[in-house]
């Protein structure tokens, strides 16, 4: 029987499988059999089981009540064809038209909102900000340079000095991250795919050309296919498989939610980012939303804000700007999980048959979902990058876990 027709053969479970933690009493006892294991249910588990579930059976496993509860559901994401390396933004460019254009019924509305991103510095920052307008630039010709007078009307209450000139990106977006990864669920359900929370894998072992994951509780899964989409977790997973580690590093990155000023009614301030990434804020549901721009080393867990970072962001939002900063109303923090060279990590394990790798996406992860999405059921499916991405540069090599493996 081929995947297709076991895809065909599998009855579509209703929308509370998906989403309700007592998904796994509707679990069968026994081996649970299907034609690709993802282990992790955040956007790049969501986004690989929606392209892999229109060729057979796919079983995600999520270790929590639900899916993206670690990075994604903490997620304050943004769409920018300048941001991250160039192996990054051509996954972005390529997934630009899918955010702007959605497949029917994907979403009950947009997926992203016009904002624009105002990148600031001061005087002693002008060499940086020299530096990032000419990267940025070469990406996206709309990129330009801006003066202290184009900032101030942007910015009402910025203090002269902390913004002596800018670069301003008009093509930045907002993206709504639980529409997007909503999205991806319930294609993936349609499709006929599942999601089975409260699973934490530990265990996975490959015999007669089929893996088998056991979970915490005792449950099992089969598949010829898995597909590592653990986020943080994505080397603590390959170990289990006997998979040698890509070297990830999982980075705390601390939210902060505080009231906005009257100057900032009507919600159209840009996103605001100090060139050195010091700190950077947007309007938020009528508040402000800004962090510090840390990134500290941390071992994956379910990382909680530490109150040095909260500090530090209400002082230099203080500092660049004309506010007091009176309340901390909401504050969290996540993690950004980054291969060594910060490009993500999609694709067969060069040594270990049918497990596929589909971590490492930092800070990128939500603006390249569709693209990774697309890349790796190629991958999977015809072990090459589709013509669609490759029109857009990316190739499969760039991406590849073997990039990590010393030459014989």
């Amino acid at each position: 029987m081929s995947r297709i027709d076991g895809a065909r053969r599998f009855v579509t479970h209703t929308e509370t499988t998906i989403y309700i933690a007592p998904v796994w009493q509707q679990w069968a006892r026994g081996m649970e059999e299907a034609d690709f294991l993802i282990i992790g249910a955040g956007i790049a588990g969501a986004s690989a089981g929606y392209g892999l579930a229109s060729h057979g059976r796919v079983l995600l496993l999520e270790q929590e009540a639900v899916p993206g509860y670690h990075t994604t559901g903490r997620s304050a994401a943004f769409f920018a064809e300048t941001y991250g390396n160039e192996a990054v933004r051509r996954l972005t460019t390529a997934a630009k038209d899918f955010f702007l254009a959605p497949p029917d019924g994907f979403a009950d509305g947009p997926l992203v909102r016009n904002r624009g991103a105002l990148f600031i510095a001061g005087e002693a920052q002008l060499a940086a900000l020299d530096a990032l307008y000419t990267d940025k630039r070469r990406t996206l010709a709309t990129v330009t340079r801006v003066d202290a007078r184009f900032i101030a009307e942007k910015l009402p209450l910025i203090r002269p000095r902390a913004a002596v000139a800018g670069v301003w990106d008009p093509e930045c977006r907002d993206i709504d991250v639980h529409a997007l990864h909503q999205g991806f669920l319930r294609g993936l359900r349609r499709r006929g795919g599942r999601v089975l929370t409260h699973a934490r894998v530990t265990a996975l072992e490959y015999a007669n050309g089929r893996w088998r994951a056991a979970c915490a509780d005792g449950r099992e899964a089969r598949a010829p296919v898995v597909v590592n989409a653990a986020g943080a977790w994505g080397d603590k997973v390959a170990a289990m498989a006997g998979v040698k580690p890509v070297g990830l590093v999982a980075k705390r990155r601390t939210v902060i939610i505080i009231p906005a000023p009257p100057q900032m009614a009507g919600n159209d301030w840009p996103l605001t980012l100090d060139v050195e990434d010091k700190f950077y804020l947007k309007p938020e549901s009528g508040r402000i939303l800004a962090s510090p721009g840390d990134a500290t080393p941390m071992e994956p867990q379910d990382v909680q804000p530490d109150e040095m970072d909260v500090a530090n962001a209400v002082h230099r939002l203080e500092a660049a700007f004309d506010l007091a900063v009176e309340r901390v109303e909401r504050k969290w923090a996540g993690l950004r999980t980054f291969a060594p060279d910060e490009t993500p990590v999609v694709g067969a394990d060069p040594m270990v048959p049918n497990f596929y790798w589909f971590v490492g996406q930092g800070g990128f992860g939500m603006q390249t979902a569709p693209a990774l999405s697309a890349l790796i059921e190629g991958l999977v499916i015809d072990g090459q990058a589709p013509a669609s991405l490759q029109a857009f540069g990316v190739e499969a090599d760039t991406y590849a876990p073997g990039r990590f493996s010393p030459s014989p």
